[in-house]
C-alpha cells in the first residue's frame, strides 16, 4: 500500500513553504524599509542643474566700474566679481564678503582683512592666482585716480585715504564719519594683472577683460555666444571662495532685443528678468511661471526747480501738492505704492498733505494766482463799492452810439457851479431847484466817455476830487445784454455773501465763468481757465521728463490733466534723445522735472537734498556737474544739518530722530511732490525652488540669495536618524 505523503513529496512542500516564507519576509522587510525611509527622511536641495534666464537689453563690457546704468550687465557682474563687503537682503545690512570689516576711530577708519585662501577664477594648481591686498589697492586707487572716467563712482571716495596695513589687510581713512561708507565697499574687486599697461582713462575700453571677465565671485565666466535670437553668457559654479554652498552648476543669461523675441524662446527659459505689466496692471507671464513682485528703494517725483521764480512761491507749490490726486494717478498707470516722502525708511502714515482740491484753491489765492473769473469778480466788487460811495449816481452800464450824449444830474449842495464833471463845467438845472446838469459827449474831446470802462470824476472849483464813478459804455446791443447779465450775477453774489439770496439763486465764485471778458453762469461743459496773477501773467509751467521709461509720458499727461482742473497750464517736454534730455537736466532747463531717484541699500538721501548737490548754472558749460543730484536746486541750512547728522552718526536713535525732523522740514518746504514707487516683477519657472525676492536694493540683489536656489532634490535622513534607527523605529510600531 502506497503512503499518502511520500518523503519526496513532503520535501517538495517544505521547499515551497520555505520559499513562500522567504518571499513574504523579504517583501515585508522591503516594505518596512521603504516605509522607514520615507518616514525618517525629507527632500532636501542638492547640487546640479542649469538655470537659464532671459532678459531684454543689450550687452556691454562686464566691468563693475562701468555698469551703473546697465542693469543686465550688473546682474552678471554681481555673480562673477565679489566685493570686500556685500548687502544682505535678509538683514538689510552690509555684511562681510571677501573680507572681514572692523570700524574704529569714531567711524572714520574702516579696516578690512581678506579671508584666507581666496583665489581668482583663473587660478590653477600649476599657476595659483590668489586674491591679494595689491588687487584691493589697485581697484580703489584706480577709482580715486583723477583720470578715472566714471566720476559718479569716483566722488564716493573723495577725501578717502587708502593704505596697506599688512599682506592681508587694508584700511580706508575718512576725513569725517560716514555711517554709509560700507556700501561703497560692495563694488567688485578686480585682478590687477588683467589691466597691466592699460591707462586709467581707457579702462572702459579694456574689451578683453570686459567680454571675458575674471573675478572671485561664486560663478566664473565660461563663454559668450551670439545666436540668431540673443546674446548668451554662460557662467559655471566656482568651487572655491566659499562658493560651494551654491547648488546650481551653471547659469546661462540670454539677452534679447525685445520681449516678443524673448517669448519666442520661452520653452528654454527658467526665469525672466523683468516681466512687463499689462493695461490692467497684471504681469504678462507665460504658463508654468510664477511672478514675484518687488519694490526697490526708489521713488518717482515732480521736482520743482526752485531757481525759477514761477515755482519759488511756496504757496503755489502747496496748491499743486494739494491738488495732485496720487490715487487717481497710480490707478491710471496701474501702479500700487504711493510715496509721500523721499525718506523711505521711516513711517509716512501721518503725511501732512493729502489730496484736497478745495484747500488747493486757498493756497493758490494766497500765492496771488487766481482764476480769471475770480480776478474779474474782484474788480467788479471794487468798482461796485467805489460807485456806492459818494454823491454821484449813474447807471454803471450804458448803451450809447457815437455822437450821443450821456446826461448826468446832481445836487448843487455837493458840487457848486464852479465844479466840473470829467472836466466839463456844471450847468444849473433850470427845471429843478438846487441841482446841476452836465452832458458827457461820446465823441473825442473834453469829458468824452469812450467804449469800455470810464472813470468819471466830479471835481470842485479848486480841482479837488469830490467823487468818482465807474461807467462801462458799449454801442453793441449784444454786449450790453451780456453786461447786464454780469451785473445781475454780481448782485446775486453780493446777496449770497450777505445771506439775503434765495437758495435757488445763490451764486459763488465756482458758479461763474469768464467769457469775452465778462462773467456768465458756468456750464458743465466749460473748461477751467488758466490762472493769472496781478500782472496778467498766465500760470503756465514746463514739465520735463524722459522718454524712457515710457510710463513717464502717461504720468506727465495725467498730471497735466489734473492740474488743468486747477487752472494750471502744463507744457510737457519729452526730448527725442537721451542726450537732449541730459542736456536739459544738467542745465536745469525746466520748471518741473518728472524723474525717479534710487536710494540703493544705504537709503542715503544726502546726495539728493543737501545743498552741495545744487547745480551751478552759468554760461560756461564746463561748470556743470553731472554729479549734481539735487534736482530741485533745494537749499536749506536746517535740512543740510540734519542730512549731515544722518550720515555721520553711529547712533541709530539719533539717526531716527534726525530723519523724523528732516521729513518735517521737507514736507513744509515742498521742494518736490513725491508720487509713487515703481513696481517690478521677476518670473521664475515652477521647477526652480528656493527663490525668495524681498528687500532688494538693486535688481541684481535677487542673486544675493542664489545659494538657496535649486533645481534638484534628494532624500536625506532627518537630524538624529540613520539606517541604524530602523530597529528602534520598528519596535515603536
Amino acid at each position: 500500500m502506497t503512503p499518502i505523503f511520500s518523503a519526496s513529496r513532503f520535501h517538495r512542500l517544505e521547499r515551497w513553504l520555505y520559499l513562500f516564507l522567504g518571499v513574504t519576509f523579504c517583501t515585508t522587510l522591503t516594505f518596512l524599509l521603504i516605509r522607514f525611509y520615507y518616514a525618517n527622511t525629507i527632500l532636501a536641495p542638492t547640487t546640479g542643474g542649469t538655470y537659464i534666464e532671459g532678459s531684454v537689453g543689450s550687452l556691454q563690457p562686464l566691468n563693475p566700474w562701468f555698469t551703473v546704468t546697465n542693469d543686465v550687465n550688473r546682474d552678471i557682474v554681481s555673480l562673477v566679481l565679489s566685493g570686500l563687503l556685500k548687502y544682505d537682503p535678509q538683514t538689510k545690512k552690509i555684511e562681510n564678503d571677501l573680507a572681514d570689516l572692523s570700524v574704529s576711530n569714531g567711524g572714520k577708519s574702516y579696516t578690512l582683512k581678506l579671508k584666507d585662501d581666496l583665489e581668482w577664477h583663473d587660478s590653477t594648481p600649476e599657476k595659483p592666482h590668489p586674491v591679494t591686498v595689491e588687487d584691493v589697492l589697485f581697484t580703489y586707487k584706480t577709482i580715486k585716480d583723477p583720470a578715472f572716467t566714471n566720476t559718479l563712482l569716483r566722488q564716493n571716495f573723495q577725501g578717502v585715504e587708502l593704505e596697506k596695513v599688512d599682506n592681508r589687510t587694508v584700511r580706508f581713512k575718512l576725513e569725517e564719519p560716514y555711517s554709509f561708507f560700507a556700501s561703497n565697499l560692495t563694488i567688485g574687486i578686480l585682478p590687477e594683472n588683467q589691466f597691466t599697461g592699460v591707462p586709467v582713462a581707457r579702462l572702459d575700453q579694456a574689451l578683453d577683460f570686459g567680454f571675458a571677465p575674471i573675478g572671485a565671485g561664486p560663478y566664473k565666466f565660461k563663454s559668450l555666444v551670439q545666436t540668431e535670437l540673443s546674446t548668451e553668457i554662460t557662467l559655471e559654479r566656482f568651487e572655491k571662495n566659499d562658493s560651494a554652498s551654491h547648488k546650481l552648476d551653471r547659469l546661462i543669461f540670454r539677452i534679447f532685443p525685445d520681449y516678443n523675441t524673448l517669448l519666442s524662446d520661452i520653452r528654454n527659459l527658467d526665469g525672466i528678468r523683468l516681466v512687463p505689466h499689462n493695461e490692467q496692471g497684471g504681469t504678462v507671464i507665460p504658463r508654468g511661471f510664477t511672478a514675484k513682485e518687488y519694490l526697490l528703494p526708489q521713488y518717482v517725483a515732480l521736482f520743482f526747480n526752485l531757481d525759477r521764480p514761477i515755482v519759488a512761491d511756496k504757496q503755489l507749490r502747496l496748491g499743486l501738492q494739494l491738488g495732485t490726486n496720487k490715487q487717481a494717478l497710480i490707478d491710471v498707470i496701474r501702479e500700487k505704492h504711493i510715496v509721500d516722502t523721499p525718506l523711505l525708511e521711516i513711517d509716512t502714515s501721518d503725511w501732512r498733505y493729502t489730496y484736497a482740491p478745495d484747500a488747493a484753491q486757498g493756497a493758490f489765492f494766497e500765492s496771488d494766482w487766481n482764476l480769471p473769473e475770480k480776478v474779474r469778480l474782484q474788480r467788479l466788487l471794487e468798482m461796485r463799492e467805489a460807485n456806492q460811495t459818494g454823491p454821484l449816481t449813474i447807471q454803471p452800464i450804458v448803451l450809447l452810439d457815437t455822437g450821443a450824449i450821456l446826461t448826468i444830474t446832481g445836487s448843487l449842495a455837493i458840487a457848486g457851479t464852479g465844479s466840473r464833471l470829467n472836466g466839463i463845467s456844471l450847468v444849473i438845472n433850470r427845471t429843478e431847484t438846487g441841482s446841476w446838469i452836465a452832458g458827457l459827449p461820446t465823441t473825442a474831446g473834453t469829458g468824452a466817455i469812450t467804449l469800455g470802462n470810464n472813470l468819471i470824476r466830479l471835481t470842485s472849483d479848486t480841482g479837488d476830487i469830490i467823487d468818482s464813478f465807474y461807467v462801462w459804455r458799449t454801442s453793441d446791443v449784444r454786449a450790453y445784454k451780456q453786461a447786464l447779465e454780469e451785473q445781475r450775477l454780481l448782485d446775486l453774489f453780493v446777496a449770497t455773501r450777505a445771506g439775503n439770496a434765495k437758495e435757488e439763486e445763490k451764486i459763488i465764485v465756482t458758479d461763474l465763468y469768464l467769457e469775452n471778458g465778462m462773467l456768465r453762469k458756468r456750464l458743465s461743459t466749460d473748461p477751467t481757465d488758466i490762472r493769472i496773477n496781478d500782472k496778467g501773467d498766465r500760470l503756465s509751467l514746463t514739465l520735463l521728463t524722459s522718454h524712457t521709461p515710457g510710463i513717464y509720458k502717461s504720468v506727465a499727461e495725467e498730471i497735466q490733466k489734473q492740474w488743468a482742473t486747477l487752472g494750471v497750464h502744463v507744457g510737457i517736454s519729452i526730448p527725442d534723445t537721451r542726450e537732449e534730455f541730459e542736456e536739459k537736466l544738467l542745465t536745469r532747463n525746466y520748471d518741473i522735472l518728472l524723474f525717479g531717484q534710487s536710494l540703493l541699500d544705504n537709503l542715503d538721501s544726502y546726495p539728493y537734498w543737501h545743498s552741495s548737490g545744487v547745480q551751478r548754472v552759468t554760461e560756461n558749460k564746463f561748470d556743470f556737474r553731472i554729479d549734481a543730484y539735487n534736482l530741485s536746486q533745494y537749499s536749506s541750512l536746517q535740512a543740510d544739518t540734519l542730512l549731515e547728522t544722518i550720515r555721520q552718526t553711529g547712533d541709530d536713535e539719533e539717526r531716527q530722530e534726525a530723519l523724523v525732523k528732516l521729513r518735517d522740514v521737507l514736507k513744509n518746504d515742498i521742494p518736490a511732490i513725491f508720487l509713487y514707487s515703481p513696481r517690478y516683477a521677476f518670473a521664475v519657472k515652477d521647477a526652480v525652488h528656493g527663490v525668495e525676492i524681498k528687500n532688494l536694493s538693486l535688481h541684481s540683489d535677487r542673486f544675493l540669495t542664489l545659494q538657496n536656489w535649486y533645481l534638484k532634490e534628494e532624500r536625506v535622513f532627518q537630524p538624529g536618524k540613520s539606517w541604524f534607527s530602523f530597529f528602534s523605529w520598528l519596535f515603536s510600531l
